[in-house]
């Protein structure tokens, strides 16, 4: 169905129907590029099963360095109604997965509440780049049950240069407080999985320590009973190559300068990856896998 978007912080009020014409660039129906059981998150998250890791093409930021760039910004993907993106939530819990883990899902607002008409029988993850509307959010309360989202950067420059969005600090930080606000402290069942709670991930970027430990610090003064993930994970792709530093990986000194000012400041509730993650093994594979053939 046709509306004008303004879901996102771009509020471009843009005419989305069977194409969309906003930043974005996608229509009112969601874009999928995978559905599956994923293991590479959190393990309050993954857990033993898998974590329902439903793969929205397009996005509402332009990170030159994305992982999932070919989704993001190439907008590869299947076009599927809000009713089958339904029975797809229901195929993966059928495959016994802890919850539906909703990736880069904001542009999509809209059809993902139809599809959630009912509830589901499992935890539903709200899974972001953190470049959010409080407004939209408020749409999700009671429908979502954990919220993890990122929190890129501090400052204006780097966020305008790196992910188009100088504005992303002010719309992140409080989308990320409103989230907290839905949650409250994080609640962990009896077999480890986080069922209820907002975890803030924070990707190292290289040349960026500073400001790394500014976020973290933030965090610590602003966001109390929020989990920290300290990503280590970042691999030179997309566009990065010759934007600043981002051309290449993260070094031990500055993965560790980091990891210290996290434990400095008691950040103990959450999880610091290896350096050994920066590996390209760990991104997906965009095949359409467990996108259903038939659209309604």
């Amino acid at each position: 169905m046709e509306f004008q978007c303004n879901l996102c912080p771009r509020k471009c009020n843009a005419t989305r129907g069977e194409t969309g014409n906003g930043f974005c660039g996608m229509g009112s129906d969601p874009v999928l590029a995978r559905a599956a059981p994923h293991f590479d998150e959190e393990p309050v998250i993954s857990g033993v099963h898998g974590s329902g890791a439903v793969f929205f093409s397009g996005c509402c930021l332009r990170c030159r360095f994305c992982q999932n760039y070919e989704i993001s910004t190439e907008n590869f993907g299947k076009r599927v109604s809000p009713e089958t993106l339904r029975k797809i939530y229901f195929r993966l819990i059928d495959q016994g997965v802890h919850n539906i883990n909703l990736v880069n899902p904001t542009h999509f607002t809209r059809a993902i509440l139809q599809s959630l008409e009912g509830g589901l029988p499992v935890p539903v993850v709200w899974n972001t780049g953190g470049y959010e509307r409080v407004e939209t959010l408020r749409a999700l309360e009671g429908k979502v049950q954990v919220y993890l989202p990122d929190l890129k950067y501090y400052h204006a420059d780097a966020a305008g240069r790196y992910s188009a969005a100088p504005d992303y600090f002010p719309y992140a930080s409080a989308a990320i407080r409103e989230m907290l606000r839905q949650t409250g402290p994080a609640q962990i069942d009896e077999n480890g999985l986080m069922v209820r709670g907002t975890m803030v991930r924070h990707l190292i970027l290289p040349g960026r320590t500073q400001e790394s430990m500014e976020i973290l610090r933030w965090i610590r003064e602003n966001l109390p009973g929020a989990w920290v993930s300290l990503m280590a994970q970042y691999v030179p792709a997309g566009d990065a190559n010759g934007v600043d530093q981002l051309g290449r990986q993260l070094t031990q000194q500055e993965y560790d300068r980091v990891a210290d000012c996290l434990m400095e400041l008691g950040l103990e509730d959450g999880f610091v990856q290896e350096l050994s993650s920066s590996d390209e093994k760990y991104i997906p594979n965009f095949d359409l896998t467990g996108v259903l053939d038939e659209w309604n």
